[in-house]
């Protein structure tokens, strides 16, 4: 079969270690019995071939018109459903009404992306075994205390339990990436829904870290603060020293002081 060839466009850059594919298909644990899975981006489905020898209800989600093409050949059988799309275009993340898992070689210049439309998708998206940029990967698995630690770290961290795998070099990429690559594995944990107004907690976050060198109370300013709660000690610390439940209980309290 002819090699689909990469496009920098997209962000492509085709796994050829068959050992690290085989290691990344394999850290898919079917958190929850869940049985659909979602690869993205496969590409030529270097981290396909693994998947199928596994007993998962496989659908391929691929933007690349030629790599579709080849999916198609390789992959004759009606069981492996390939997907002409966009995981950012929303009717292509409401592929399935149940449960499902997500796993792939992230395209790094969205990877970002990606998982804050996983966010939207919380409720569906039991698992995720991702490749990304090792720098990115990182600070999704960081914890409070360390410069890596961001909104993503938090948001994702309310809803997941976030595992950094591994870590893959360049030289195992065709075309090699200029940056490091990392592994990472979230569970979704118990939580049906944070204890707060969940929108004015996204919200919050995202203004914390805006201005992260700050102290939450000169952070939090746009947000207009009334005068009780400008007397939350918390307020005196910066957004990277609060964990999930720090950034709830400000949510709480920041709604409260609103309604006084």
């Amino acid at each position: 079969m002819r090699k689909v060839k990469a496009k920098k466009h997209l962000g492509q850059h085709f796994l050829t270690d068959l050992h690290v594919a085989e290691r990344i298909a394999n850290s898919l644990s079917g958190h929850m019995q869940v049985k659909k899975v979602l690869e993205i981006g496969p590409g030529m489905g270097v981290l396909t071939d693994f998947l199928v020898q596994q007993p998962w209800e496989l659908f391929l989600l691929e933007i690349d018109e030629e790599s579709v093409e080849y999916l198609q050949e390789k992959y004759a059988d009606p069981a492996v459903k390939i997907i002409k799309g966009d995981f950012l275009d929303r009717k292509y993340r409401t592929l399935f009404e149940e449960p499902y898992a997500m796993i792939g070689n992230f395209p790094y210049n969205i990877s970002s992306q990606i998982f804050f439309k996983v966010l939207e998708e919380r409720h569906h998206v039991t698992e995720i075994v991702g490749m990304l940029q090792k720098e990115v990967a990182e600070r999704i698995a960081s914890k409070k205390g360390n410069k890596t630690y961001g909104i993503l770290s938090v948001l994702l961290q309310a809803f997941y339990d976030v595992e950094y795998l591994f870590s893959v070099p360049p030289e195992v990429f065709d075309p090699p990436p200029k940056v490091n690559s990392g592994v990472i594995r979230l569970k979704r944990n118990s939580t049906g829904q944070l204890a707060c107004d969940e929108k004015l907690f996204f919200r919050l976050v995202k203004q914390a870290f805006n201005t992260r060198r700050k102290t939450l109370r000169n952070a939090l300013k746009p947000m207009g603060l009334s005068e009780v709660f400008k007397n939350e000690p918390m307020l005196d610390l910066r957004a990277e020293q609060l964990g999930v439940e720090e950034f709830v209980y400000l949510t709480q309290q920041l709604e409260a002081s609103w309604n006084q």
